[in-house]
């Protein structure tokens, strides 16, 4: 578990990784959203997805904890019986909205944060593939499929003395996923033969 010297926002680069992905990029990750800590939207409002432990281990040899960036689509596959409009960002919702995620094409590619570790401040016993899907959505992904693909890393995780400070970071980390992604090489993975499978 990493506990290094946080660098203040204002400090660090605002994009990551070269002009194209490199090796071990990119990373595949997918599997059926699973109830995580409640904590992305009560405490930071920043609602997160949570991946299986099965789509960590996968992967686990690639990856170091950290923060990571990419292309997330969620593919619903426990369609509601009715929307509530009403419902907005809780402490169980990592929110999503079946208008914006068809089931006839493939459902829209949205441009991702992850974190992947221990979440130090939060001091989890158990290890956790959290990502951030930068769109608004309307209720939450359980049970349905996400797919994630990883194209770059943005830091290591860090421990906090401030819930304020880690909402910075995570601020920060949504800001350069945004201006790293947007690099011609990057946004072609929209794209990917994993997010075309119906």
């Amino acid at each position: 578990m990493t506990t290094a010297t946080v660098t203040p926002s204002s400090a660090r680069p605002k994009i990551v990784g070269g002009p194209r992905p490199e090796k071990p990029f990119p990373i595949k990750m997918s599997g059926t959203v699973i109830k995580g800590f409640g904590r992305g939207s009560k405490d930071l409002g920043i609602p997160t997805a949570n991946l299986p432990e099965q789509a960590i281990e996968a992967q686990e040899k690639h990856m170091e904890t950290g923060i990571y960036y990419g292309w997330a689509q969620v593919v619903v596959k426990n369609k509601p019986e009715h929307e509530d409009s009403t419902l907005s960002t809780t402490a169980e919702s990592a929110s999503s909205s079946t208008s914006s995620l068809a089931t006839h094409c493939p459902a829209t590619v949205y441009p991702m944060v992850m974190s992947l570790g221990w979440n130090p401040f939060y001091k989890n016993e158990k290890k956790s593939a959290e990502v951030h899907i930068m769109h608004d959505f309307h209720r939450d992904f359980y049970g349905d499929e996400l797919r994630v693909v990883v194209l770059g890393y943005i830091r290591p995780e860090l421990d906090y003395t401030t819930l304020e400070a880690l909402i910075a970071d995570i601020n920060t980390d949504i800001e350069v996923a945004h201006r790293s992604l947007a690099r011609p090489d990057y946004a072609a993975f929209k794209e990917d033969p994993l997010f075309l499978q119906l």
